[in-house]
């Protein structure tokens, strides 16, 4: 399976809290009709344990709202916004996420994550004579089938929940990993290809994640007379054919850096790997990969192949090669910011513009059975929208009842300027006001 969706299991599997946006695997995204419906909504008990009641939050004048009445147009499918944020019991898209979709960073040629995914292009044409097919435009809405079944996520993988996906209805997602086009591309007839595009997931808040972050992989299958003279079988020779082009791909990015490769697991790739590099005094995981599983590309009529798949996340490259220190600044439009950075140019510094005072204000609550700090970052995100700078807890108890409380410790900043007492205060009891609201929660 590609690395995209190895990564976003292993991030489900392994952690508890997610690792910043690191590479996943592309999962077969089903191909979309030209115009876009979701008729096809079904029923599923609140009593699941993935998924939990639906409630839709009250924005503030801090996050943008978009028109109901615009029409997005992603990977030529028109999309309004009432085809994603829906009033039904399996939806769980907000306002905020939908003013990301069609903004596609990564296509920005002057921005920091279109600088890094143009430089891994320069890479692959010069070293494979342009033999990767590139896809950079794919629609961001994607079938359950094509994000979890097609790179055999398991039925009850804690990744498909509520908690953890953006649902647009019971079979309709928000792509979580770019491997959602993977096995649709294979079908196809593509060997060689690079997919980059926003994902989404529903996760923590703090300076490393973001509920929309930005992936690519790489996916390259061989027929059996690429090995067949080599005196090794597919599977090794996909694996040292994957290695060659991948420490080829740091050096390019990196420089000179030491490399050395983890033995990993990933329900999708035997045998799995991770691709660590020195850099700046310290190991850092540059991605994940492996040779695809003969299952995945048995449904995708390619039984006789070997393939190899790799997947890295953008924003966790680009903010180590740009020294850009939160992850909210790549959404940003201050000039101050997107002028530093020139097409073509990897690397460059970013240089602070200023550091504008953070406000601490916590908050405690009895928690139920249904409480998960997702929902709460969630509602948070609502409100504040990119004031929110993290979210994290900083006290616990039970007492002699068996209640549990719990108190955060909300951090408000903003990247552009200095936020007043009045609206610091504001955001505050509009987010005591819905949490206590929409998670049913007794605030203390």
């Amino acid at each position: 399976m590609a690395v995209a969706a190895l990564t976003f299991a292993a991030h489900h599997i392994l952690h508890s809290k997610p690792k910043p946006s690191s590479s996943v695997f592309l999962l077969n995204s089903t191909t979309l009709k030209t115009t876009i419906t979701f008729n096809n909504f079904i029923s599923i008990s609140s009593a699941s344990p993935f998924f939990l009641p639906r409630h839709k939050s009250t924005q503030t004048a801090a996050v943008a709202s978009s028109s109901s009445s615009s029409v997005l147009e992603l990977g030529g499918v028109k999309i309004t916004k009432q085809d994603v944020v829906k009033d039904e019991p399996t939806n769980n898209v907000p306002d905020l996420i939908f003013t990301k979709l069609g903004l596609q960073l990564h296509r920005r040629d002057h921005h920091p994550l279109g600088i890094l995914k143009n430089a891994i292009y320069d890479y692959f044409d010069t070293n494979y004579n342009n033999q990767f097919h590139k896809f950079d435009d794919l629609c961001p809405i994607v079938t359950t089938k094509a994000n979890f079944d097609e790179v055999l996520v398991p039925a009850d993988h804690v990744s498909r929940s509520y908690n953890d996906t953006y649902y647009v209805d019971a079979e309709t997602v928000l792509r979580c990993h770019t491997s959602a086009h993977q096995a649709d591309l294979l079908r196809k007839g593509y060997s060689n290809f690079l997919v980059t595009g926003d994902v989404y997931r529903r996760d923590s808040i703090d300076s490393t994640h973001y509920p929309v972050f930005h992936q690519m992989e790489g996916v390259r299958v061989f027929t059996p007379s690429d090995w067949n003279n080599s005196g090794i079988d597919g599977t090794l020779y996909a694996a040292q054919d994957l290695k060659a082009c991948l420490e080829g791909l740091a050096r390019h990015l990196f420089g000179a850096v030491e490399m050395r490769w983890v033995d990993s697991y990933f329900p999708f790739t035997n045998p799995s790997f991770e691709l660590e590099i020195y850099f700046q005094e310290k190991w850092l995981e540059v991605l994940g990969c492996g040779v695809m599983e003969q299952e995945i590309l048995k449904r995708a009529g390619k039984t006789d192949n070997a393939a190899w798949a790799f997947g890295l996340g953008l924003e966790r490259l680009a903010m180590v090669l740009f020294d850009i220190p939160d992850i909210r600044l790549f959404w940003s439009t201050d000039k101050r910011f997107t002028s530093q950075f020139t097409k073509g140019q990897l690397g460059i510094k970013f240089k602070p513009f200023s550091k504008y005072p953070p406000c601490y204000k916590d908050m405690s609550f009895w928690i139920n059975d249904s409480f998960t700090e997702n929902n709460l970052c969630e509602i948070v995100r609502g409100v504040a929208g990119d004031l929110a700078e993290e979210v994290v807890l900083i006290d616990n108890f039970t007492n002699k009842k068996g209640m549990t409380s719990h108190c955060y410790r909300i951090t408000y900043r903003s990247m552009e300027r200095s936020l007043t007492d009045e609206e610091i205060n504001e955001l505050q009891w509009n987010v005591r006001d819905q949490v206590q609201s929409q998670m049913n929660v007794e605030l203390r």
